[in-house]
């Protein structure tokens, strides 16, 4: 069942949780090796200044096209954590592993270019670099997840409902941190967690995304304003009392969004009891 939550950060204290544990926001790993190629630019980048405008052009040419692919392979590692982490989700509209593999491939040809060793070389690194960064990173996903057999049109609402919720969500989290202050953060991401659960047994059951629209548009963007404003005036005063205030907003948020998780939850069980027995009635008349 839910419970009302709380904890060192509420009002009244006391520890509690979302029913079944919080869903943890999707974790991105190997993003260091991004920052290796980031960090890779400069071989490029440095020696430009000591050669001649040619040479110091292409230069700057290829450690931007390095910094660009690492830029991209970490928004496109962003991405797949995502899509691994929801039941109904879309290929990313655009392939950003891919176009960073291509950025980088067209640096290491323009380092060719800049060593002057012909055309097929360059080619050639530009293969190779291309390559290893497909071998490093792998591609984007490349179809989409869970709508298989399902209604199309229904399951297309529920994936662009979701994505509308989670860039509230983001927001939120990026507008915290102007407060500066971790146990804030750790509250708001607290709250994204329990909305995420409910993200995911919409994505479950599509026929719930009506009755739970207001959750994921107009509840979640209130939250949202609501947190723009609170991190902007809680940095400049530190006002005990509109932290008070903003954490108790975030316990009824989360509250109400565990409460319509488990009648969700509920209705779905119930909806299977129901099948099970008109099934098994069936079975009886057969025989």
């Amino acid at each position: 069942m839910a419970e009302r939550f709380g904890g060192k950060y509420s009002p009244g204290g006391g520890p509690s949780g979302p029913v079944g544990g919080p869903v943890i926001a999707p974790r991105v790993t190997g993003k260091w090796r991004t920052t290796v190629l980031f960090l890779s630019a400069f071989l490029f980048l440095f020696p430009a200044f000591g050669d001649g405008p040619r040479e110091m052009l292409l230069g700057l040419l290829a450690g931007g096209l390095i910094v660009l692919a690492a830029w991209l392979t970490r928004e496109g590692m962003v991405a797949e954590a995502a899509y691994n982490a929801r039941k109904l989700a879309r290929r990313p509209a655009f392939p950003r592993k891919a176009a960073g593999a291509v950025a980088t491939g067209a640096a290491l040809a323009v380092g060719g270019v800049i060593a002057d060793q012909g055309m097929v070389y360059p080619v050639l690194y530009a293969l190779v670099g291309a390559g290893l960064h497909l071998g490093a990173f792998g591609l984007d996903p490349m179809a989409d997840k869970g709508m298989e057999g399902i209604d199309a049109f229904q399951t297309g609402r529920v994936a662009r409902a979701v994505e509308e919720g989670e860039a509230h969500l983001a927001a939120m989290q990026n507008a915290i941190l102007r407060a500066k202050d971790r146990s804030l953060e750790k509250r708001v991401a607290q709250f994204a967690g329990v909305a995420r659960g409910l993200f995911r047994t919409i994505e479950g059951d599509p026929g719930d995304l009506t009755a739970a629209r207001k959750y994921l548009s107009v509840y979640l963007m209130g939250a949202r304003d609501a947190t723009v404003k609170f991190a902007d005036h809680y940095a400049q005063t530190r006002d005990a009392q509109s932290r008070a205030d903003y954490e108790a907003l975030l316990t009824d948020l989360e509250t109400t969004f565990a409460q319509k998780t488990t009648a969700f939850l509920s209705n779905n069980r119930t909806d299977l009891d129901v099948e099970i027995a008109v099934l098994r009635d069936r079975l009886k008349l057969d025989h």
